[in-house]
């Protein structure tokens, strides 16, 4: 058996190297940031409440890292991978709670590096990326409120509950899943009715500001969202296709998750008793199966297509559920086989994303959005006086110039008066699109690197 200090020291290094690991790998392999990123960038490059497609709390963290470190790429993999080690930290926490054996909470973590949304998809942060630690805790805390009755807990959780759904709407399936167990299965003490009374001010105070932006704006988010779920299509057909591939997809994602907890499963017939449950194991469902429960009635309700990424968070908790739930059926001699298993995907996830990196020069990583930068700007000063205050176009084309250029210029989708606080900032705006569009509009100087025109009105 391991002991309680190497258990603690596993631990450890685990975080660690995956920390340097996948900080180090798309670091070295990658000539851009990820799309994502970009778009979070450019979104913080004009700090707002909200955002066409997403709320606001992605683009407010990457506009602090930028401040502090600038257009330098391997801070924005680092601060994707410590928010995914606070979650595993969390979740750490969280299992500690539920197990007196200390090997558990370990394998609750370590089986998280055999899911794809932890490992090789983890360099670009997102807004799910950016989800991730605020679940984790939010779950945690909320338990430890539940368990203990304090009120610093329950005001965490009001906190958490805020900043989580302003990171992407799907935080909403865990408060609903929450509320749902505070009301059916948890102790509902005097004290712990005003905790969560205290706990809602916080959270709409927190969350209120984004509520305003969303009607100023036409809940334009909302829209968004509802698009890329395909709703407006009333196929019948739809209702059940749907929610089918939802399934099949989940089904995938964990298929090596499954293989990996199976590496120390016990097949002898032993009975499992879960005629009885308790208060932790309907609150382990609440943060795992509800979650997904819902976003399949949705599907099936309204036919809408669930994007995979969009569920990415909703597995935080799946090594934890599912251990805590057939523990007995665990055979700890049998832990060397899972720590292979584990440390095989832990080094063919970074080895596998540098061969795709490095043999495959079309992605969105490839595209040269520095150098293009150079470029325009060195087209700029030939041309002009004044400072690149704006670029207007789409967050991938206008938000790499808004990334990279020196003057760090504010990214708008388009320009309006609304966005016109001075009038000297019409001259230095840089508009990017379609060529063939621009070179004919265009009333300043027009240049084009495919497969994008740009049209520059600066002061000479």
């Amino acid at each position: 058996m391991i002991s309680k200090f190497n258990i603690n020291k596993v631990f450890i290094l685990f975080m660690f190297f995956h920390l340097i690991l996948w900080t180090l790998v798309p670091s070295i392999t990658n000539i851009n940031l990820p799309l994502d990123t970009i778009e979070a960038l450019a979104w913080a490059s004009n700090l707002e409440w909200g955002y066409t497609k997403h709320p606001p709390l992605s683009a407010l963290t990457v506009g602090l890292i930028y401040y502090v470190f600038g257009p330098i790429d391997w801070t924005y993999y680092l601060l994707s991978q410590i928010f995914i080690l606070i979650s595993f930290f969390y979740v750490w926490k969280l299992s500690k709670e539920f197990f007196s054996n200390n090997l558990f909470p370990l394998l609750s973590v370590l089986i998280l590096e055999s899911i794809v949304f932890f490992n090789y998809t983890s360099p670009e942060f997102n807004v799910y990326v950016c989800q991730l630690p605020f679940k984790a805790m939010t779950v945690y805390f909320f338990w430890r409120g539940i368990k203990h009755g304090k009120l610093k807990d329950w005001l965490l959780t009001g906190f958490l509950c805020a900043m989580g759904l302003l990171t992407h709407y799907s935080f909403l399936f865990l408060i609903i899943s929450l509320l749902i167990f505070f009301l059916f299965f948890a102790k509902k003490t005097k004290k712990n009715m005003i905790n969560f009374f205290l706990s809602l001010i916080i959270f709409l105070l927190i969350f209120t500001p984004h509520l305003f932006w969303l009607y100023e704006n036409n809940f334009n988010t909302i829209s968004y969202a509802l698009d890329r779920t395909g709703v407006d299509n009333k196929n019948l057909i739809d209702h059940i296709f749907n929610p089918f591939i939802f399934l099949l997809k989940q089904a995938g994602i964990m298929l090596l998750f499954f293989l990996t907890f199976f590496s120390v499963y016990s097949f002898k017939k032993k009975r499992i008793h879960l005629k009885k449950m308790s208060q932790k194991k309907w609150f382990l469902i609440s943060i795992s199966i509800i979650p997904f429960i819902l976003v399949f009635i949705i599907s099936m309700i309204t036919g809408a297509k669930i994007r995979t990424m969009w569920m990415s968070s909703f597995y935080l908790f799946n090594g934890l559920v599912l251990i805590y739930f057939l523990r007995k059926k665990i055979e700890l001699k049998k832990i060397k086989n899972f720590l292979i298993i584990i440390i095989f995907i832990f080094f063919l996830s970074p080895i596998t994303y540098t061969y795709i990196s490095l043999s495959n020069d079309s992605k969105r990583t490839d595209y040269p959005g520095k150098e293009i930068s150079r470029l325009v700007q060195n087209k700029w000063d030939q041309n002009f006086t004044s400072e690149i205050k704006i670029v207007i176009g789409d967050e991938w084309y206008a938000g790499n110039l808004s990334y990279h250029l020196p003057s760090r210029p504010v990214w708008m989708s388009e320009l309006n008066q609304k966005n016109i606080s001075d009038n000297n900032i019409l001259e230095g705006v840089i508009y990017t699109g379609n060529p063939k569009v621009l070179k004919k509009l265009c009333p300043g100087v027009y240049g084009t690197i495919k497969p994008v025109g740009y049209c520059m009105i600066g002061r000479k």
